[in-house]
């Protein structure tokens, strides 16, 4: 079982959604997509996030741009460093993620794509209805639906977990629920522990 912690207002959680799906295709590994709001973990435990943002370092800003070039290259994605609206308020989307239950991932992928690619202010109504409608969802359900107390209380649980169990961003992966790997560029060890696992269990 493959736990992806998720938050569509971070470029390398794209990068990670879109990477670890054939990865766990590939070892026939089950992912629990576990939608969380990365702002929150940000305002508890991880506040130099915001540090970064007001005072940056130009030459790691200048690279971090380049880097991202390079990964969404070697991923097929199209990733827009940085959107006009950063950060993005995200709620609304990851509600719809909870929402949505066993349907979420094409909507987060579409979401992903809207923002990342598209430089589309995915908190607004009419952004997120667009979103729905391009993968079969009905807006005015799923703008009804991510009201529900039930749906806001899960989103926080979600995130509450995440930082109980160690996490501080986006995006989480646990495997066997204690092994947890952050970042995109951790697939690789991700990889290289389901193919232990696959070995000894033969």
């Amino acid at each position: 079982m493959i736990e992806f912690f998720f938050d569509c207002s971070s470029p390398w959680t794209y990068l990670a959604f879109h990477n670890i799906q054939p990865l766990a295709k590939e070892f026939n590994a089950e992912i629990s997509w576990r939608p969380i709001l990365v702002g929150g973990i940000f305002n508890t435990i991880n506040p130099s996030v915001y540090a970064s943002r007001e005072k940056p370092v130009q030459a790691k800003v200048d690279y971090q741009k380049k880097d991202m070039a390079d990964w969404a290259r070697s991923a097929g994605l199209a990733i827009k460093m940085r959107p006009t609206v950063f950060p993005v308020n995200s709620v609304k989307a990851m509600r719809g993620c909870i929402w949505l239950g066993k349907d979420m991932v094409p909507f987060a992928r579409a979401v992903f794509e809207t923002y990342w690619g598209g430089d589309k202010d995915i908190s607004r109504d009419d952004v997120l209805t667009e979103v729905c409608s391009s993968v079969g969802v009905d807006p005015t359900k799923f703008l009804a639906g991510i009201g529900e107390q039930a749906i806001k209380d899960q989103l926080k649980a979600n995130t509450d977990e995440v930082m109980a169990r160690g996490g501080f961003g986006s995006p989480t992966i646990f495997l066997d629920k204690t092994d947890m790997y952050f970042g995109n560029d951790r697939l690789p060890l991700v990889c290289e522990a389901l193919q232990r696992r696959k070995a000894s269990a033969a």
